[in-house]
Order: C-alpha cells, then sequence, then structure tokens
C-alpha cells in the first residue's frame, strides 16, 4: 500500500511574523514560501517547512511550543553560527539521538536532531 502520510508541518505561535520571519530566514538559512503579514508565513530548507500563526501578544503562548526536525546537527551548528547565532553546541543524548537546540526570538524551541 502506498503511503498516505508524507509529511508532518509544525504550526508555531508568532507575536510578530515579521521578526519571525527575519530570524529565520537570516539566521537560520530558511527562505521565505509564503508570507501574508499578519496573517500567516511559511518558512522553508531543505524540504522542511514551518508555518507559523499570529498569536497577539505573548500572554497567548502556550507554556512551551517546540518542533523537532531531523538533520546533520553539526552542519547545521557550523551553519547557524556562522550566521551570528551563538549555541551551544550538539550533544548526544541518552536516547540515541544527537541533538542541537534553537529557541527562537518568541521562546519556540526548535530541536534539530540525528540518530548516533
Amino acid at each position: 500500500m502506498a503511503s498516505l502520510i508524507h509529511s508532518t508541518v509544525p504550526v508555531l505561535p508568532s507575536p510578530d511574523l515579521a521578526v519571525s520571519e527575519s530570524f529565520y530566514v537570516h539566521k537560520l538559512g530558511f527562505r521565505t514560501a509564503l508570507s501574508m503579514p499578519g496573517t500567516y508565513l511559511i518558512v522553508e530548507r531543505d524540504g522542511c517547512e514551518l508555518h507559523f500563526w499570529p498569536c497577539g501578544d505573548n500572554t497567548e503562548l502556550p507554556r512551551l511550543s517546540s518542533c523537532y526536525v531531523r538533520g546533520d546537527t553539526d552542519a547545521l551548528h557550523a551553519d547557524f553560527t556562522a550566521r551570528g547565532l551563538a549555541l551551544k553546541p550538539p550533544q548526544d543524548r541518552e536516547w540515541g539521538m544527537r541533538e542541537l537546540y534553537v529557541i527562537d526570538p518568541h521562546g519556540n524551541l526548535i530541536k534539530f536532531g540525528e540518530r548516533v
């Protein structure tokens, strides 16, 4: 039987879509796939899409919003730090994943990981 589910797409809150767009494009190397100011944002990198919805001020944000992205953590760390982000290096975790954590300007935790 053919696969019926092809991918998952996280939809993250953003109190300022323009700030989110700038961060993901300039600091994480994504490109803008769709920008509807004040309405919706989609960024994409290497086949990975992240969607953002406007949530008003920070008081509307969930206590913790996060997503998990599979990728080459060491290469991504090198790319992100070259773009000016100060990040801890990826670490091997006891659950068999090497992970790199990025927190965006609005507190969304983006975990990049790969199997070790």
